[in-house]
């Protein structure tokens, strides 16, 4: 093992790099063996990976319809869903009901 007190900073920011490397080396190295790994115990299954990881995907969900648009700038909307936004809020305050929102 090298003194660290004796190297210079160039040195030493070498030896940084070279240890950066090293950790990102032997972090893919095991995320290849276990990724094998599982592989395999999918294949005893009978089954792929593939098949078992895409059961967990996301469900995309397709944007709200707008219900609500605020009387002053028809361009601002809200679909009703989420936080209320401010100018809802502000018209609620001054006596608006949500019908006189509702697109």
């Amino acid at each position: 093992m090298a003194d660290l007190n004796s190297m210079t900073l160039k040195e030493l920011k070498d030896l940084q790099a070279q240890v950066a490397k090293a950790i990102a080396s032997f972090e893919d190295r095991k995320k290849l063996e276990t990724l094998a790994k599982l592989r395999e115990l999918a294949r005893a299954d009978g089954f792929q990976l593939e098949e078992l990881t895409a059961l967990t995907t996301t469900r995309k969900r397709a944007p709200s319809a707008v219900t609500y648009a605020n009387p002053a700038n028809k361009s601002d909307t809200w679909s009703g869903r989420g936080r209320k936004p401010r100018w809802f809020i502000e018209a609620m305050a001054a006596g608006k009901k949500r019908e006189d929102l509702l697109v």
